[in-house]
């Protein structure tokens, strides 16, 4: 029963999946007072809103994105790669991807939790081979989901311990792309403490370890979600590994990312806690 559940957001339109995602997002806030603290101490704490009404305006259309990124998600595990490739209707400073190819060394994409982010990997991946980090899910029934829709033509998955992060840098040696989110809360001993809009976050050094010790090129990808399910626009921006060689500086170039189009980040994340267990005591680099 579950498998045909999720069978049906395949059949389902991207424009019908944001309008019942609206939907889900006002039910998600309402329903859960502490998310709906947390999403709204996040944007006030960013002061990316010039004033109340600006506040008001993020807010309310961040309710409804979250609802919409839930639903495309389970979507986008679930429909054909062609189907996902049409979704992506313009591609911003590609020949920043085209010169690190050029280059030799490896790409290490580093797409925050904005947007759509599923759609980053699927469509880099049906042109070149990347490896995705990610860390396996609490509730273990989607871990098949996972598995099976982000393992698409070019893409390889690669779990958030010490054996995922060798994958990482087997993929950087050989020249290919890898995938992190960088503004994942990591493992115990796996990060720094560092501001992230004003207040500390425990952040994540891999991303920085690997630009270093491989020479990759560094690049921020975000999905932006179209309105009215029209699809998704990808923009690639190059980061010189000076500017995310600590937490802090990583944390600002997120930030910088971020302001692009708050409405789309995914402010019920309480990025200021940390994991209480460590997947792995330390990274193999």
């Amino acid at each position: 029963m579950l498998k045909l559940f999720f069978k049906c957001f395949a059949i389902l339109s991207f424009p019908t999946l944001h309008k019942l995602g609206s939907g889900l997002g006002c039910v998600i806030y309402f329903c859960s007072p502490k998310s709906a603290k947390i999403m709204k101490d996040n944007i006030k704490n960013s002061k990316l809103a010039k004033d109340d009404a600006h506040f008001k305006q993020i807010l309310n259309e961040n309710i409804a994105e979250t609802g919409k990124s839930i639903f495309e998600t389970f979507a986008i595990w679930q429909k054909k790669e062609p189907e996902l490739l049409a979704a992506v209707k313009q591609l911003h400073n590609w020949n920043v991807v085209e010169n690190a190819l050029a280059a030799g060394k490896g790409i290490i994409f580093l797409t925050p939790h904005l947007g759509c982010f599923e759609i980053t990997s699927i469509y880099y991946g049906s042109k070149h081979p990347i490896t995705v980090l990610y860390r396996a899910p609490k509730m273990k029934w989607l871990m098949p989901l996972i598995q099976t829709g982000r393992t698409r033509t070019g893409v390889t998955l690669a779990e958030a311990n010490a054996s995922g992060v060798r994958k990482l840098m087997q993929a950087l040696k050989r020249g290919e792309a890898i995938g992190i989110l960088p503004d994942q809360i990591p493992a115990a001993g796996e990060g720094e403490w560092a501001d992230f809009f004003g207040k500390p976050a425990y952040t994540m050094t891999l991303a920085s370890k690997l630009a270093e010790k491989t020479g990759a090129t560094v690049i921020i990808a975000f999905g932006e979600r179209l309105a009215h399910g029209a699809g998704y626009d990808v923009y690639f921006t190059a980061t010189q590994l000076g500017a995310i060689n600590t937490p802090a500086l990583l944390n600002k170039a997120i930030e910088t990312q971020i302001a692009q189009k708050p409405s789309q980040y995914l402010w019920r994340y309480n990025r200021h806690k940390q994991r209480r267990h460590a997947l792995e005591k330390q990274n193999p680099i």
